[in-house]
């Protein structure tokens, strides 16, 4: 079997003799081609080249943004279907992992590289849906508003060498909170042909579920949404205090779906669109692509076969 190890060398568990110990590893059941990422961007054109070169397998050792690009370069050249796509293998590196998690893979590195080489022994996959925002494919989760300022402010903190810790994810999370519950809202959303939605301010979109993890405590604000199904939506009308305290301590709890008249929540969903009255941050998967006046979300079911 013919594969490429895409490696991030910047990601957060990954070490220069951690990374030899895993591609050696590999190398001796596959025969493998390593590259380390140089530049953003990079894991993407290594993936794009992988399925020109015809690889049968893609590797991403990584965070979830890894993932992510490696993804998108696979479905420059390729779409969902094409006998030519290779297996995705997932061997975590980063700090959250929600993908990796996501499908119950190891979160050790080690440990995932052992897991993978009995799925390629056992020719165990999985078909996964996954979601787009415009141009834009996500494996787990997008949003505009609140979320997404928080992934900028910490991209921000990590380009001054910053550690992207679950404690810093919350102070900046509380920071953004304050300054956007002193605005008004901006955004509104349209879930397939109904009618727009009044104005609101953050639109958060799930693939899966958990949506991210603070730490190792899963936060679950859409639990009937999976790989095998459509989007989740939920949207917060308000930012009070005591409404966001709330759907926070139900997302943290894990019991069911956060609820209330603040909030707007769906389910396997196959469509959906996000207006804006002026340009809004958006995420997806943990990274910041700018600004956008509107965002086309969709599902597409079976997307991308995954070793697990």
């Amino acid at each position: 079997m013919r594969a490429v190890l895409v490696v991030n060398p910047q990601a957060t568990s990954t070490t220069a003799s951690g990374r030899d110990v895993l591609a050696a590893a590999l190398a001796s059941v596959l025969k493998l081609d390593v590259v380390e990422t140089q530049h953003c961007g990079h894991a993407s054109e290594a993936a794009r080249d992988a399925v020109r070169d015809g690889a049968d397998l893609v590797i991403a050792h990584g965070g979830d943004g890894t993932v992510n690009e490696v993804v998108n370069g696979m479905f420059e050249v390729a779409e969902p279907g094409d006998p030519s796509m290779p297996t995705l293998g997932v061997v975590p590196g980063g700090s959250a992992n929600v993908f990796g998690r996501a499908l119950g893979l190891p979160k050790d590195p080690v440990d995932a590289t052992h897991h993978l080489m009995r799925a390629l022994a056992d020719r165990s996959t999985r078909q996964v849906g996954l979601g787009k925002a415009d141009e834009r494919w996500f494996t787990f989760n997008a949003g505009v508003g609140w979320d997404a300022e928080v992934v900028a402010e910490v991209e921000r903190q990590r380009a001054r060498g910053r550690e992207a810790t679950p404690a810093l994810y919350a102070r900046i999370a509380l920071a953004c909170y304050f300054r956007m519950s002193r605005g008004e809202p901006k955004l509104t959303l349209q879930i397939g042909d109904d009618q727009p939605s009044d104005r609101l301010h953050s639109v958060f979109v799930s693939n899966t579920d958990p949506w991210t993890y603070l730490g190792s405590t899963p936060v679950r604000m859409s639990p009937e949404t999976s790989f095998d199904t459509g989007l989740g939506v939920f949207a917060l009308k308000k930012m009070s205090v005591h409404s966001v305290l709330r759907h926070v301590a139900e997302m943290l709890r894990g019991r069911g779906k956060p609820h209330g008249r603040n909030s707007i929540q769906a389910a396997d969903v196959p469509h959906l669109r996000v207006a804006c009255t002026e340009p809004l941050r958006l995420q997806v998967d943990g990274d910041c692509l700018g600004e956008r006046s509107a965002i086309e979300f969709c599902s597409v079911p079976n997307a991308l076969r995954v070793a697990v």
